[in-house]
């Protein structure tokens, strides 16, 4: 069940892997009050449920404000029988850039626990943590959290099919970098209607997990809020899949057709 919930995590914060060499656009395109519903289902079953939120902060860094990022991540039904998970994830971030100078998670899964805080100097490439200090190749590195939202405000106009990026991001004891392929443009149907999307499938690499030939793909909204509906992958059993519940507070409008 921890892998689910590994995958669940990919699936939110992959887009993060175009952000590096892509402008932002001029304003963020969330804001305030959005609340995004997500569950994840493995085959016909819902194995867990995440709820993504993003509020005012009154913390500064560097006398700048900032949003807070929240994510909270949880089993659902039988699988929270068999294995319970409650995580919790905060992330504070530059308004203006959205970069990240705060990072906290509480991880409880079964009887395994841990907390985690980052502290990130993005001119100084460096992140300081309850880990240590590690150094980053650029001045753009990111948590799982604040990478998810960068993305989603980025200038993807010039987009090509066959294009890909990558991202610098940073989880518990190291920093790592991923790719993801732009694939095209595709109509999904979702709890929300029929939403017109961008896809995207990241690299993964095969293992206990994925097939040899698995690929994780990620749909977006093609609209002002760039809102990811759905993420699907095949494992060695089965497959699993991630779908929008319910948003609220968005900026824009869906994409419906």
């Amino acid at each position: 069940m921890k892998k689910l919930i590994l995958l669940f995590t990919i699936a939110l914060g992959v887009f993060r892997l175009q952000a590096q060499e892509l402008p932002l656009k001029k304003d963020p395109v969330f804001q305030d009050g959005e609340i995004l519903q997500y569950k994840l289902r493995y085959g016909f079953i819902t194995a867990a449920e995440a709820t993504i939120k993003v509020t005012n902060s009154d913390l500064v860094f560097d006398n700048k404000p900032t949003y807070k990022l929240t994510v909270d991540a949880q089993t659902s039904g039988t699988f929270d029988v068999f294995y319970k998970i409650r995580d919790h994830y905060d992330s504070y971030i530059d308004k203006k850039d959205l970069l990240p100078y705060f990072y906290q998670e509480n991880i409880r899964e079964a009887s395994y626990k841990r907390q985690d805080k980052a502290r990130f100097n993005q001119d100084g490439k460096k992140i300081v943590s309850n880990r240590g200090t590690f150094n980053t190749p650029t001045t753009q590195t990111f948590d799982l959290v604040s990478a998810y939202y960068f993305a989603r405000s980025l200038d993807i106009s010039k987009l090509k099919i066959g294009d890909s990026f990558k991202l610098n991001y940073f989880l518990q004891d190291e920093v790592s970098a991923l790719e993801i392929e732009y694939v095209g443009k595709e109509t999904i149907k979702c709890k929300l209607g029929n939403i017109r999307c961008l896809k995207f499938s990241p690299s993964i690499k095969p293992g206990r997990i994925f097939k040899k030939d698995s690929r994780l793909y990620l749909w977006v909204t093609d609209d002002g809020n760039r809102v990811p509906v759905k993420a699907q992958v095949e494992i060695l059993v089965g497959a699993v899949t991630m779908e929008l519940k319910s948003a609220a507070g968005l900026k824009y409008a869906l994409a419906k057709e």
